[in-house]
């Protein structure tokens, strides 16, 4: 039994061996053949930026992937999926891109397109050249543009000059060897050929210093305006060879507009103010006469260390030679200290009132080393000289007028010294003082005289009489009436038809004029052309 199974499972085997006989297919129908990638093509999208970035997207027909050679020093190609870009920076310039189509067999197909990579020139291009605040021969220059990959600046000083090249963010710096005036230029590169230029014209100069004539080509006669006053170089409106400045303080400009005489650094030397030389002049022509000059002298470097004065115009339309004596200090202004370091000088026109349209023109700022006494009493009349006897009242009727204090330093006068007249208990009615000027009073330009007064009363009259030095009955005279009491107000005298050759040298005033004295004291002050 044994055996008959045994031979059972050897046929049973060699019937399976004989069954499984090999098959072979050679159909190869649906095998991909590949065809050439055709109708390759590359699209180039080129920033505006000036960065040189290029975006390539290869297409055709057929390709599975693509091999981009850039045309440029790039030696290997970037390969690229079907339905993707490559980013690639360029130089400007011109470049022979070449595609390589590749299908899924292997089969290629090349493509070449000329690509143009052109920088536009850099734009808004902002140069900013400023002068060094420690040094007048120093120029600072910084830049900014857009689209721009550099800069370079020339300073216009030496023949055959290299540029120095910067970046936005930089400041570049120079130091000019002689005064002069020179070109600087900054050119802004795109990364290519385009560029653009900007230039400016620098006038380099020596420090100003007194005194200021506003002649001397190697001279800074840059000055610097605050409050809204505007300066200008001009020339003389009478001799039209003569420069100057032209100051105008236009309508809404600060009461305190100014003019610093020079750049904030000031003069390039001390001012050598003492005790007893103590003053400073400037030629001044202005539009009319009674306006208010303040000059200020300071450290530049500290200004809470300063002193301030005032002068007043006399003429108008007309050159006139204000002084400016510093012992005599404005009011609410700090004394002289003469062992202050002043060097920096600032001029104030029609000071202490808002702008207007004023036009004023100045020159000749100097020091004077000997003081100067003012030649005689003229118009307009403030009381503030400290040279003695430089009032002399003539009194009559009983009446007494002296320099006194101002008895209310507010409203419209603020000045320490003004003149009071003291109509004394049953003085005459027409009791009154009188001025002599060292000359008559020229009125071509205005026929109105002002005066500031404080009565304590109102209603009163105040009489003003002009008359001839040599012939008191060549006079003439008017009335005004105060309308407050206890406080300053101005009066208007208009003098119409009046005539300059008669000569009105004398200057008469009477307090509550008509009426007996009481003992009561007037005081009045700025007596002016208006």
């Amino acid at each position: 039994m044994k055996l008959k199974n045994l031979a059972f499972a050897i046929i049973t085997l060699i019937a399976l061996f004989i069954g499984c006989k090999k098959t072979v297919n050679d159909d190869l129908s649906l095998v991909p053949t590949g065809v050439n990638p055709s109708k390759l093509e590359m699209l180039f999208t080129i920033t505006q930026d000036n960065t040189g970035l290029v975006t390539i997207l290869p297409n055709g027909e057929a390709a599975a992937t693509y091999e981009v050679y850039f045309g440029d020093a790039t030696t290997t190609p970037a390969i690229v999926i079907a339905g993707k870009s490559v980013n690639h920076i360029y130089a400007e310039g011109t470049y022979t891109v070449k595609l390589v189509g590749i299908d899924v067999t292997g089969k290629r197909t090349e493509y070449t397109k000329q690509l143009t990579v052109t920088y536009k020139a850099p734009e808004n291009l902002v140069v900013t050249i400023t002068k060094d605040a420690a040094n007048n021969f120093k120029y600072n220059v910084t830049a900014t543009a857009l689209y721009e990959t550099f800069f370079k600046v020339y300073f216009g000083a030496v023949v055959g000059e290299i540029p120095v090249q910067f970046n936005e963010g930089t400041t570049v710096s120079y130091t000019y060897p002689a005064p002069g005036t020179y070109t600087i230029k900054v050119i802004a590169f795109s990364g290519g050929a385009a560029t653009t230029t900007f230039t400016q014209v620098v006038i380099v100069a020596n420090q100003i210093n007194l005194p200021v004539t506003f002649e001397s080509p190697s001279v800074d006669y840059t000055m610097t305006d605050f409050g809204g006053n505007v300066t200008v170089d001009a020339f003389d409106p009478i001799l039209s060879t003569n420069k100057v400045k032209k100051t105008t303080k236009p309508n809404g400009a600060e009461v305190w507009a100014g003019t610093t005489i020079g750049t904030p650094l000031g003069f390039a030397t001390t001012i050598p103010i003492t005790a007893t030389a103590s003053q400073m002049s400037v030629r001044v022509y202005a539009p009319a006469a009674g306006i208010k000059v303040r000059l200020k002298i300071e450290d530049f470097a500290d200004n809470t260390k300063s002193v301030e004065t005032e002068a007043t115009t006399t003429v108008a339309n007309g050159w006139q030679t204000l002084i400016f004596d510093f012992t005599n200090q404005a009011t609410g202004t700090a004394a002289l200290n003469t062992t202050y370091n002043y060097n920096k000088a600032s001029i104030f026109f029609d000071f202490a009132t808002a702008g207007n349209g004023k036009v004023f023109y100045w020159d000749d700022v100097r020091y004077l080393p000997v003081n100067v006494v003012p030649a005689g009493l003229g118009l307009p009349i403030d009381f503030q000289s400290t040279v003695a006897n430089f009032y002399p009242f003539v009194n009559f009727g009983n009446a007494n007028s002296i320099v006194a204090n101002n008895p209310s330093l507010t409203g419209i006068n603020t000045s320490t010294k003004v003149g009071a007249l003291t109509k004394a208990a049953g003085a005459e009615v027409w009791a009154g003082s009188f001025l002599e000027l060292a000359s008559p009073i020229n009125f071509t330009a205005s026929n109105t005289i002002k005066m500031k007064v404080y009565s304590p009363q109102a209603g009163i009259i105040v009489k003003m009489k002009l008359e001839n030095l040599n012939n008191p009955g060549i006079n003439t005279e008017l009335d005004a009436t105060t309308t407050v009491a206890n406080a300053w107000q101005e009066l208007t005298y208009t003098f119409t038809g009046i005539v300059s050759s008669n000569n009105y040298q004398r200057v008469v005033v009477f307090f509550n004029f008509g009426n007996p004295g009481t003992g009561l004291t007037y005081y009045f002050d700025d007596i002016r052309l208006n």
